[in-house]
């Protein structure tokens, strides 16, 4: 949700870092703004190499400042997270108890052996 840009070259009209070419629009780019990819190149002074730096700088600024976007963002996929599965709550409760259950029951096994086998030796 963070790594839409403007690129003309698509369909669209919009890409993604992410996911590069994927043909999707930017559906909160009134809350972002327009970004835009900035691609700098420098040279490794120790190997020679071009090294190939990309960052997304804000071009036009949405209705919502970058930090409002950014908890707005995340807001949002906690949702979808939550709405994708909402019996997980009640499957980690009921996981919590029956490991403390298993754990119960692996000291009550563990004293019992203890009792059987004591006049063994």
């Amino acid at each position: 949700m963070r790594s839409f840009y403007k690129d003309p070259a698509t369909k669209s009209g919009w890409n993604n870092t992410v996911f590069p070419n994927v043909a999707m629009p930017h559906v909160l780019w009134e809350y972002q703004g327009d970004q835009r990819l900035a691609v700098s190149e420098r040279m490794d002074p120790l190997t020679g190499d071009k090294k190939e730096t990309r960052r997304l700088v804000l071009e036009r600024p949405g209705s919502l400042q970058p930090i409002d976007y950014d908890q707005y963002v995340a807001d949002l996929v906690n949702f979808l997270a939550y709405m994708s599965e909402p019996s997980q709550v009640w499957r980690k409760q009921w996981g919590i108890l029956v490991l403390f259950f298993l754990t119960g029951f692996f000291i009550l096994a563990l004293l019992l052996k203890k009792e059987y086998w004591k006049d063994v030796r």
